[in-house]
């Protein structure tokens, strides 16, 4: 068996928040800038995301941080920790991300309930994989909280007569957004009430009441794990997608730490497609 290639790390961009809002009781927006954002504003996806990385503000770490170097002069502990999230806006010089905030649950959440103008937030240039296709014949848009920033940016990105529909599983009314989107995309808002997000079938049951339009569409869901498998088997089980149809992948795994969760991404239980 040989080694997968090494590959080399993103370029670290050190921005410094601008502006922090409450867009509902669980989600907080940070606005931030820094210099040499053209990597953001040229990339051509819709679901850009960045790996944002945490240290422990007593250590005095100064970025951009040659990770390979700290490993071995920290102790394992105080190594830096980065989390995956997804670019909602590139306007100049200027990145907008949203965080789901859950009390002090988590890492990147907590930072974002507390950040206060100046802090410094780095970032790595973006990835992403998925733009709408203009020659689709239909849209379709699934996720939870976690996909809400690339479904919002797709929608935004879409032709005035574009047709589909957007489903977007929350806790309940009150954390609904007022999205941008042409007027033939159904807004469905999924509230699953009391039970833990990724613990409910809310959303793929909703999904799975839903029927494709005419002609040949273009399908992103993203979201926690195993509803994206259960999403999986109505996309192409069900309804029968070619797979180069589909964007389809877990943002999170309820129950796991993000760690966990991409560890997971190389064993079969994380596998989706």
């Amino acid at each position: 068996m040989t080694d997968r290639p090494v590959r080399p790390p993103r370029p670290q961009h050190v921005l410094h928040v601008v502006a922090t809002e409450r867009l509902s009781p669980h989600l907080v927006r940070i606005r931030a800038r820094g210099d040499d954002l053209a990597a953001f504003r040229e990339s051509p996806y819709t679901d850009k995301y960045v790996k944002i990385t945490f240290t422990k503000p007593e250590l005095g770490l100064e970025p951009p941080y040659d990770l390979a170097v700290l490993r071995q002069t920290l102790r394992p502990e105080d190594l830096p920790v980065t989390r995956t999230y997804t670019v909602r806006a590139v306007d100049g010089d200027e990145l907008a991300i949203d965080f789901v905030v859950h009390g002090d649950d988590g890492l990147a959440g907590p930072w974002a309930a507390r950040a206060r103008v100046g802090d410094r937030l780095v970032v790595s240039s973006p990835g992403g994989a998925y733009a709408p296709d203009p020659a689709a014949a239909w849209h379709l848009f699934v996720g939870d909280e976690s996909a809400i920033p690339a479904i919002a940016a797709s929608l935004e990105s879409l032709a005035p007569d574009a047709v589909g529909a957007a489903f977007l599983e929350v806790q309940n009314a009150g954390e609904q957004l007022a999205l941008s989107a042409p007027a033939g995309i159904e807004i469905v808002w999924v509230h699953r009430g009391a039970a833990d997000a990724g613990a409910t079938p809310v959303l793929a049951e909703a999904v799975a009441a839903w029927h494709p339009l005419d002609g040949r569409g273009q399908v992103f869901a993203h979201g926690e794990r195993e509803s994206m498998k259960a999403l999986r088997d109505i996309v192409f089980t069900r309804w029968g997608l070619a797979r180069d149809q589909v964007s389809l992948s877990g943002y999170w795994a309820y129950g796991r730490t993000e760690d966990r969760f991409q560890a997971e991404k190389r064993e079969p239980i994380g596998q989706i497609i």
